[in-house]
């Protein structure tokens, strides 16, 4: 038998018999964006590896091949650079620098060791995924920037030959460190247990919560219910 409660901050959390209390993490519009940003970037670093090495190129054939694929590769950055466009919306103020980020920061080999009793309370997002945040933010406009530049159907007009060519090394260079930003979100997703929930399911357990974000959940607990309509700290 399970029952919803109203916790103080007004968010919904679900308590079943013999399992964890659940606090509500993302809502259903921020876990489809982020996961339409996440899809954008696997078919955007397929499709651009094809393009970038011979060995490389049989990868085009995930596209139809080598023509499609220079079709096609563009316009999904488009769809990338509007999807995050949306997360960034959804997510900057959350992402803003903290006090209590430099020392978690100056303390990462105690993140990895797992001494949490040594490292201070920290708000929804740690240090790490800050710089992961602001990292992608500024790879996306670098690689949509460059990408325009060497777009030729539709803006060979506006570029000359010399631009295209720092254009293809600057779009090459912001494409291998968005792909490393990436495998290390994803790793880091992982290697964190319960993490990935969150963006699954849009839930974490509270024990998840209160060992790595417990800054985070003492203000959710803090804040006074709405008045006219539901609280939820979800983003």
């Amino acid at each position: 038998m399970s029952t919803n409660t109203e916790n103080d901050a007004g968010k919904s959390s679900s308590v079943h018999a013999g399992k964890p209390v659940t606090v509500d993490r993302y809502t259903g519009g921020a876990r489809i964006n982020h996961w339409i940003t996440a899809g954008s970037l696997v078919l955007l670093a397929l499709s651009g590896l094809s393009l970038f090495h011979p060995r490389l190129f049989f990868l085009s054939g995930l596209f139809g091949g080598g023509q499609l694929v220079r079709a096609i590769h563009p316009w999904i950055g488009v769809v990338l650079f509007f999807s995050f466009l949306g997360l960034f919306l959804r997510f900057w103020k959350l992402n803003l620098w903290k006090r209590e980020d430099g020392t978690w920061l100056a303390r990462v080999r105690d993140v990895l060791t797992a001494h949490d009793e040594r490292l201070p309370e920290i708000g929804k997002y740690n240090a790490g995924q800050k710089l992961v945040f602001w990292s992608m933010s500024v790879l996306i406009i670098v690689l949509i920037a460059s990408g325009l530049v060497i777009w030729d159907e539709y803006f060979a007009a506006f570029t000359t030959i010399e631009q295209k060519r720092w254009a293809v090394l600057v779009h090459a260079i912001a494409a291998i460190l968005a792909i490393s930003v990436w495998i290390t979100h994803v790793y880091a997703a992982i290697w964190v247990k319960g993490t990935i929930r969150g963006m699954v399911r849009g839930s974490v357990t509270g024990g998840w919560a209160w060992r790595y974000h417990r800054k985070w959940l003492r203000e959710l607990v803090a804040k006074p219910p709405a008045k006219d309509e539901k609280r939820t700290a979800a983003e």
